[in-house]
């Protein structure tokens, strides 16, 4: 039995942020992959189509004109005919035909799905990635700031004979070091933002003016639910192809069978014919013919056994990459959930240190006002500041991405409200709300 079709849920709105929404919601329409996803379910049609179309009878018309010599008189021929011709399918040759057809269609429309499901995740991945850049790049600049006051504050002190030049000069150098680290950051936004417009089909420099302006990296909810059913595995697009074009292929079987066996068809023609075309359509004019045919391969048997074994073996085939698609689908969920909850594990633990990297700058530059502590404390506390906070801005951006990665692996078709129920796990919950 085929599943319902899946449903993309728009799972970028936990994030209730206007920009990404607007730019997902321009994938289906621009999008190059996607529109070639979109030819490849027409051409699909076309095709099944084309194996439906076997059942209706072929009629053709026809008419000829014709100089011949009999008894030794010339004369001219004229016809008019309507032939018709209906194979019956006695034996499910055309049925299985349609099946076949029918399954690479749908297999057509989960390649789509997939494609949707993949352009999207990338647009969400490549926007939060941005995000975080900026996010980085705000707090890179204004770490530069502190560190620009910091020497200001050495450069006085060595006026009034309270520092040392070597004071200054360290300073100088953290201060260089940390503008020395703002141009790769801008670097990797700008490639960020031109990968937006790719993915959009748009020239790059396209969306500097809507993605130029700083803004933080959007906030999930802080718990989301992960006791998901294990038939929501079915929703992928990648297993659902696997399964239509194991189904396309079992049909093909039927297809190679049924040349073991006659086939029959009804034909017929109706037409007129006259040595005189002002007569052609006279009633003693017509001619007519029906009556069955039947034809049957009796001395290519050996061929035909050789494509039934063929079509054996690819659906073994078809059967196998089915079984690999859906563990490798396993291990892709299973890989997404893990890093998931590990990764805002890790984030929490980088603003903890964040704020206890500020915490100590604040009171080591203080201390080193008032002459109870010496610069190099201060300096290590600057260069603390700077790591975490890049290392958070990173950490945070990692853990919005993660989110899209698991509702990917899932088929993009996972909705947690709908799934936080009894069967989900306390511990679980818990585990992903740390």
């Amino acid at each position: 039995m085929v599943p319902s079709k899946a449903e993309i849920k728009n799972y970028w709105t936990v994030f209730n942020d206007p920009v990404l929404t607007r730019l997902i919601e321009q994938v289906s329409e621009s999008n190059l992959d996607v529109r070639i996803a979109v030819t490849r379910v027409n051409e699909g049609r076309a095709r099944l189509g084309i194996a439906v179309g076997q059942q209706a009878p072929v009629v053709d018309v026809g008419g000829a004109v014709g100089r011949e010599r009999a008894g030794g008189v010339n004369q001219t021929r004229h016809s008019v005919s309507l032939d018709a011709s209906w194979e019956i399918d006695l034996f499910g040759k055309i049925g299985r035909g349609i099946e076949a057809a029918t399954a690479e269609f749908q297999a057509t429309e989960e390649d789509y799905n997939d494609v949707m499901i993949t352009m999207y995740a990338e647009m969400a991945r490549t926007y939060l990635f941005t995000r975080a850049l900026q996010t980085r790049l705000k707090a890179a600049n204004g770490n530069i700031e502190s560190q620009k006051e910091i020497l200001a504050l050495t450069q006085s002190r060595l006026k009034h004979g309270l520092a040392t030049a070597l004071d200054v000069a360290q300073a100088e150098q953290v201060l260089a070091s940390s503008e020395a680290a703002v141009p790769p950051l801008r670097i990797e936004l700008a490639r960020s933002i031109n990968t937006i417009a790719l993915l959009l089909g748009k020239p790059p420099g396209t969306f500097y003016e809507l993605l130029g302006e700083e803004k933080p990296v959007p906030v999930p909810p802080l718990q989301i639910a992960v006791g998901v059913p294990a038939d929501l595995m079915r929703q992928r697009p990648d297993i659902r192809r696997a399964e239509r074009q194991l189904a396309a292929q079992t049909a093909r079987i039927g297809i190679a069978t049924a040349d073991l066996y006659p086939s029959f068809s009804l034909t017929g023609s109706l037409g007129v014919e006259s040595l005189n075309i002002g007569a052609l359509f006279n009633p003693l004019s017509r001619i007519f013919s029906i009556g069955p045919q039947f034809r049957w391969n009796v001395f290519d048997r050996g061929r035909i056994r050789n494509q039934i074994k063929v079509e054996d073996a690819r659906t073994e085939q078809a059967l196998i990459i089915y079984e690999r698609t859906v563990l490798d689908a396993i291990n892709e969920v299973e890989n997404a959930m893990t890093a998931f909850i590990e990764q805002r594990i890790q984030f929490e633990a980088q603003f903890r240190s964040l704020q206890a990297a500020r915490r100590s700058l604040d009171l080591s530059t203080e201390l080193y006002k008032q002459g109870l502590l010496n610069f190099q404390s201060v300096l290590d506390s600057q260069r603390a500041v700077f790591e975490y906070e890049n290392l958070a801005a990173e950490a945070q951006g990692k853990a919005a991405i993660n989110i899209v990665r698991l509702y990917k692996a899932l088929g993009g078709g996972w909705d947690p409200d709908a799934y936080d129920n009894p069967q989900t796990s306390e511990e679980t919950k818990t585990k992903v709300a740390r």
